[in-house]
């Protein structure tokens, strides 16, 4: 635990890009959401095909319940900052049952929202109390899941995404810079084949 927030207060004194210009935008993508989709993905690569039923207690959700339940809050939150209806509610996400089918669908709802993102600044953020909530959202509640997806894979003997990323760092003896700088890398490459992982 401490080597982690060692790590994320290394990541917040991290510069920023010379040419980033929307503070509160530009900070919240590369500080906060642009790590945990990062981390999410990598989740639910990780997570074997037979494992995404599994659930610590009986009553909670299922893995792949958790990780649809990312893909719908995802197009809520990103179909408010677009202005238009929900293209992928509930009623849809609840019919992915397989691994390949929930981890295309969490894939393509973060494509969805770094489209709404491009067409942001600042002030159109701020325009709203919906705006700013919906913004902030696609962090805070991925962040949630993702916090509650670690425990099940490591009930399950598997290394979650921002632990791995940790030891890497140490490993190679990485600055916190350099691994913001890679995991920008990661962010801004094409979205990667089926059973890629997204950290690794």
């Amino acid at each position: 635990m401490k080597t982690t927030l060692l790590l994320l207060a290394g990541l917040a004194l991290a510069p920023l890009p010379l040419h980033a210009q929307d503070t509160l935008k530009t900070t919240n993508i590369q500080r906060c959401y642009m790590p945990v989709r990062l981390f999410l993905q990598g989740a639910a690569e990780a997570m074997p095909a037979d494992k995404y039923t599994f659930k610590l207690a009986p009553e909670q959700m299922d893995f792949g319940q958790w990780i649809s339940h990312s893909t719908e809050r995802n197009y809520v939150d990103c179909a408010t900052l677009r202005g238009e209806p929900n293209p992928m509610p509930k009623a849809k996400t609840d019919l992915l049952k397989t691994k390949a089918d929930i981890v295309k669908a969490l894939g393509e709802s973060f494509q969805y929202c770094d489209a709404a993102f491009a067409t942001l600044d600042d002030q159109k953020i701020l325009a709203s109390p919906q705006m700013v909530t919906a913004f902030l959202h696609t962090t805070v509640h991925n962040n949630e899941i993702y916090g509650n997806v670690v425990g099940y894979l490591r009930a399950n003997h598997i290394v979650p995404p921002s632990t791995e990323m940790i030891q890497e760092m140490m490993k190679a003896k990485k600055t916190p810079q350099q691994m913001m700088k890679e995991m920008m890398d990661k962010y801004n490459a094409k979205p990667p084949g089926p059973g890629a992982r997204e950290w690794h």
